[in-house]
């Protein structure tokens, strides 16, 4: 039964990656590339991680790129995700970008599949994606800039595009974790009369480990991610995330080494299902003196999880009436 769902999204990854070598349409840029947290919140960049927990997640993000420089690019996400069925999931997410004088939208609806052995649990997720381009008007100000150019002229209005992505997400015997995202494999251009962009094979890999330190309640997370998104330079992050007193509290380092060559920090703490995260990066490069690096803050909300020990605690009362009742009877 496993091999035959195999099969099927093989034939669908084929499909899609036809349909987007046959399609010269793309957008500006990769959206995934805006966030550093999503060694801490995978379900960010990865379709494949949405509806893959019991519960349901609301995750607000911020980030302030290049802070205290003016102008300096800021994001925002909401997403959402959790099961709706036996095996199946369904994520929301809304992106909001400002960079310059480009504003980028995004709406995103995702659809998964996973699948728990007993030694492996993958999932896979395909998402719908509208994304919207718009270069301010104000810019026509600028004393730098061709008021009476054409092309800049066509973007005041904005350029929109419908992208596929698809993704997988798994973890093999509670110790590996491994994931694939192929963003933009169908890309389609919804003004077509705005002339075709260049595309790019885009894709982000990731593999890491999850090490339960014995004698200590703390886990040791390495994992490293290669990522070549659309108009992105191929990059390398590296990142070690460490979890103290049952997840209560997070710690972390990471290291990009490529498109954007810089060194952040992490830190979050847990109270049952309410979860906070923070991540401080500074870059090598000179541009760095003249800014106070980049912040980025998450909230996220787990609708119905509680602290493991309040889970093995009602595990066992569940065990205990189950064992009177068996007793009597």
């Amino acid at each position: 039964m496993i091999m035959k769902n195999y099969k099927y999204i093989l034939i669908v990854c084929g499909l899609f990656f036809l349909l987007n070598n046959l399609n010269g349409q793309a957008r500006y840029f990769d959206e995934r590339y805006i966030t550093t947290q999503h060694f801490i919140n995978p379900v960010i960049i990865n379709p494949g991680a949405v509806g893959g927990n019991v519960y349901h997640q609301i995750i607000g993000n911020y980030r302030n790129k290049w802070s205290t420089f003016p102008g300096a690019p800021k994001s925002y996400i909401l997403s959402y995700d959790g099961p709706i069925g036996n095996r199946l999931g369904f994520g929301a997410m809304l992106v909001s970008d400002n960079n310059g004088a480009l504003q980028t939208t995004k709406g995103q609806g995702t659809l998964s599949y996973t699948i728990n052995t007993d030694t492996n649990k993958i999932g896979f997720g395909v998402s719908g994606e509208y994304i919207d381009h718009t270069v301010e008007s104000g810019l026509l100000n600028d004393p730098f800039t061709d008021s009476d150019d054409p092309t800049l002229l066509g973007r005041l209005d904005g350029v929109r595009f419908f992208d596929v992505s698809f993704g997988i997400y798994g973890e093999y015997a509670n110790s590996i974790t491994y994931g694939l995202v192929l963003p933009g494999l169908a890309s389609s251009q919804l003004d077509g009369d705005e002339g075709n962009f260049e595309t790019e094979f885009s894709y982000i890999a990731h593999a890491g480990y999850i090490w339960d330190v014995e004698g200590y309640d703390l886990t040791v997370e390495p994992a490293i991610f290669v990522k070549q998104l659309q108009y992105v330079p191929l990059h390398l992050d590296i990142s070690v995330l460490m979890k103290f007193l049952d997840e209560k509290l997070l710690g972390g380092i990471s290291y990009t080494v490529g498109a954007d060559e810089r060194l952040g920090f992490a830190l979050g703490t847990r109270v049952n299902g309410l979860n906070f995260s923070y991540t401080y990066n500074i870059s090598r490069h000179d541009f760095q003196s003249y800014n106070n690096g980049s912040h980025e803050i998450s909230v996220k909300l787990q609708l119905g999880r509680t602290d493991k020990k309040d889970m093995m605690d009602e595990a066992i009362e569940v065990e205990e009436m189950e064992n009177i009742k068996s007793t009597k009877n």
